[in-house]
């Protein structure tokens, strides 16, 4: 099986790689177009900020070729974000794979912002949350999210409820970061690898 990393304009993919070293996955860490519209599994994790990132997809024509793939697609922390239609983080129009808007938590919900740290997902309707103890907790680092909405398949409540988890056709997405989440963010990423195209 061949799994791809998409190399493009964001941070914390040291971790992830990492990660698919723990299962024995091989992997490649590209930007190639043909590399990786011919991967198994594609994976576009990162941390970084929106209009940046997506700057930096558009230069490279990737704001076109990842909506377009057919084999599953992982999307973590802004990667998820950036598979939105729009992120009000300097008002930034994205990849539009989600029909929803990324949204700030709002100042004066009385919570810290950027919400970091653990925090339980609930309510999983995903073969990604396989094997997955209920109300397992994820690591998260982020001050934009995404609502609740019809792609929503697992939930967080920090301020408000937001989507922890998306998922369209063949496109999964987490907003938390999988691979520093202990032994449940493990195997989701295992779950996803193990996914049938």
């Amino acid at each position: 099986m061949k799994t791809v990393i998409i190399k493009y304009n964001a941070g914390n993919v040291q971790s992830v790689m990492y990660a698919l070293d723990r299962l024995g996955a091989g992997y490649l860490y590209t930007d190639d177009v043909a590399e990786i519209t011919s991967a198994d599994k594609v994976i576009f994790p990162g941390v970084g900020e929106a209009s940046t990132t997506m700057s930096y997809l558009r230069k490279t024509g990737l704001d076109k070729i990842i909506p377009a793939l057919k084999q599953p697609v992982f999307g973590t922390c802004v990667g998820m974000q950036l598979m939105c239609r729009h992120s009000e983080e300097n008002n930034t129009d994205c990849m539009g794979i989600f029909d929803v808007d990324v949204k700030r938590f709002p100042a004066d919900s009385g919570m810290k912002v950027p919400h970091m740290g653990w925090n339980n997902i609930i309510d999983y309707k995903t073969p990604l949350t396989d094997n997955i103890p209920q109300s397992a907790f994820m690591y998260f680092v982020h001050s934009y999210a995404a609502p609740v909405c019809e792609y929503t398949v697992a939930t967080c409540d920090y301020a408000f409820p937001f989507s922890a988890m998306l998922h369209r056709d063949n496109f999964y997405a987490a907003q938390f970061h999988c691979e520093i989440s202990g032994n449940a963010g493990q195997q989701i990423i295992e779950n996803f690898l193990n996914l049938k195209s």
